[in-house]
């Protein structure tokens, strides 16, 4: 009776599962967030690229103004309530962008773990139960030095260190930077895109997602049936 119950259980959480939406967690800084956006809760890139991609996906903003991927830095990610948020989510794809703030001298200061604990986040979001697809973003470029952020570190040291990150964990880059260069005037305060800017990215990554949506579906299909399986062996 208990084995059938198990079956049957595990039957239904296909075909729930089969019905479900993606659930894609955006992690990030001010700038996954929508700082200095007036209506950032439906313009923010994640709120834009919800609607891009449409009801079978949805998206979650689990940005931060202000937050660092080192763990050393002065607002590391690791440390805020919205990591132990997006986990909760439980996401079936993640993509992080983060590195802009970490460009700062007090930060920086800290670049040779920079990898390390790139690489650490990476895995601990994958060792979450349903095991979700990462991508990584490469930062957008910054039209000013301002609180600190540097446009050329982000270029000569950030942007490498994150494909170095992507290559050793064979994860897809998702390149913010190219997409935003040469658009200034996107950039009201230089650092932070607009509406405008943000709808760009929100575009770009979406047209990623949307080319990985096959191996999207694979690995959410492999999980589910690791869970099935699991639940039928107890």
């Amino acid at each position: 009776m208990k084995r059938t119950l198990l079956v049957a259980s595990a039957f239904l959480f296909l075909v729930i599962f089969s019905q479900a939406q993606i659930r894609v967690a955006c992690i990030g800084n001010s700038i996954t967030y929508g700082a200095g956006i007036k209506n950032r809760d439906s313009l923010s890139y994640p709120a834009q690229m919800g609607r891009i991609l449409g009801e079978k996906w949805v998206v979650q903003n689990f940005g931060i103004s202000g937050a660092t991927l080192l763990k050393k830095g002065d607002k590391p990610y690791w440390k805020q309530p919205r990591l132990s948020d997006a986990m909760a989510f439980a996401p079936d794809v993640v993509v992080i962008k983060l590195g802009t703030n970490d460009s700062k001298p007090q930060n920086w200061k800290f670049k040779d773990e920079y990898v390390s604990d790139y690489l650490k986040l990476v895995d601990t979001l994958q060792a979450m139960p349903l095991h979700p697809v990462i991508f990584v973003c490469l930062p957008v470029p910054a039209y000013a030095s301002k609180w600190g952020i540097s446009d050329s570190i982000i270029n000569v040291d950030v942007i490498p260190m994150v494909k170095s990150v992507a290559k050793q964990r064979k994860l897809k880059v998702i390149d913010l930077n190219t997409v935003l260069q040469n658009h200034a005037e996107l950039f009201p305060d230089k650092i932070h895109p607009n509406a405008e800017g943000a709808g760009l990215m929100a575009e770009k990554i979406a047209s990623e997602l949307t080319k990985s949506s096959k191996s999207i579906a694979k690995n959410i299909k492999v999980q589910s049936q690791k869970w099935t399986d699991r639940s039928i062996k107890e």
